[in-house]
């Protein structure tokens, strides 16, 4: 319905089309400061999501766009992409007005941010993709218009497999941050019977287009300011994917072991280091004795990879030569890191700090 213009607002109209009428004033945009200093400001939409949060946020979510696409491509046995389209910052009242009734609208809520997310689900797509799930083609023709009626018992079914996919998708992308811990709490075809937050308080809108072959359509993500707020200082251009830690998997961990078990490393033993004139060199003979300046107490140095690793003593094993490992290479501790008035650190004790630092 269009808008009806007050009788003042006529009298204003035509007054600036009169060639000496007066001169439109050019509107002072937000943030804008006039001549006296004064900017304007709306309280009705403040501005809470810095533009490096918004930049974060999309960053993020277009990882989700790709594996949620996968994932929908996977179940409907067909290319379905999904593409962000926009992050922006409005109030919860304007995204509810600028929702179709009915529409597909999911109430997430998130255990970890002790608040709620809504994922809409545009009729424009829903449908098609319910189509294709039951046995049709690529779904109704773009000249198609959805049916106006709220989904069916089994079309809520097969449209929560959907929800499904993307509340997975949704708790992968963000687990870098923290966990979400996702679940539906209600499904709804009329948006305006759910109010998440008032309808002055801001959210985050992240938009997505949905392609099934030539049906298209919108799937929203609603992220109130509230629930984003406990993370909100982590959406920075640098710092937001640092967060969290991801358990390892006992198979990489099997594979790695294996792959590193058959690995081969060169190993090398020195038996001793002398020095011999060329005469002395040339008239050795069998059975004689070479003086060294080695300890045989010491044992041997035994390298892997060209480095010292561990000490060693010489033998024999199955008529082989062989070396029997007696211990880890102690490294030389440097007296000038040993703080004053402390003592130094004896060789039973490095060799235990060598042998921790080496597990």
């Amino acid at each position: 319905m269009s808008d009806v213009l007050t009788e003042s607002e006529v009298e204003s109209l035509l007054a600036a089309l009169e060639p000496n009428g007066p001169a439109a004033t050019a509107p002072v945009s937000r943030g804008d400061a006039d001549a006296n200093g004064v900017s304007l400001y709306d309280f009705k939409r403040p501005e809470r999501v810095s533009k490096e949060q918004i930049r974060a946020l999309r960053g993020l979510h277009e990882g989700f766009s790709r594996e949620f696409g996968a994932g929908l491509s996977n179940l409907m046995r067909t290319i379905v992409e999904v593409k962000l389209v926009a992050v922006d910052q409005l109030t919860y009242g304007e995204f509810l007005f600028s929702l179709e009734n009915p529409t597909c609208f999911n109430l997430l809520r998130a255990a970890s941010l002790d608040g709620h997310m809504v994922l809409e689900l545009s009729p424009a797509v829903v449908y098609p993709l319910v189509d294709r799930l039951l046995g049709g083609g690529r779904g109704s023709g773009a000249g198609d218009p959805p049916p106006d009626r709220p989904l069916t018992d089994i079309e809520s079914r097969l449209v929560g497999r959907m929800t499904t996919l993307a509340i997975e998708a949704l708790e992968r992308t963000w687990e870098s941050l923290t966990d979400l811990q996702l679940s539906l709490v209600q499904t709804e075809s009329n948006p305006q019977l759910v109010q998440v937050v008032p309808p002055n308080e801001v959210v985050v809108l992240v938009a997505f287009e949905l392609t099934l072959g030539e049906a298209r359509g919108m799937m929203n993500l609603c992220i109130p300011f509230n629930t984003l707020e406990p993370v909100a200082a982590r959406f920075s251009g640098d710092a937001w994917s640092t967060y969290g830690k991801r358990s390892s998997d006992p198979r990489e961990r099997v594979v790695l072991d294996r792959g590193v078990s058959r690995a081969r490393v060169p190993l090398d033993v020195t038996l001793a280091i002398t020095t011999l004139t060329a005469r002395d060199l040339a008239d050795l003979a069998p059975g004689d004795v070479i003086l060294t300046e080695c300890d045989s107490r010491e044992g041997l140095e035994l390298r892997v990879g060209g480095k010292p690793a561990f000490r060693c003593r010489p033998g024999a094993l199955r008529g082989h030569k062989a070396v029997r490992v007696t211990g880890p290479v102690l490294k030389p501790v440097d007296p000038r890191l040993v703080p004053l008035g402390e003592a130094k650190p004896t060789g039973e004790a490095v060799a235990n700090a060598s042998a921790g630092a080496g597990s």
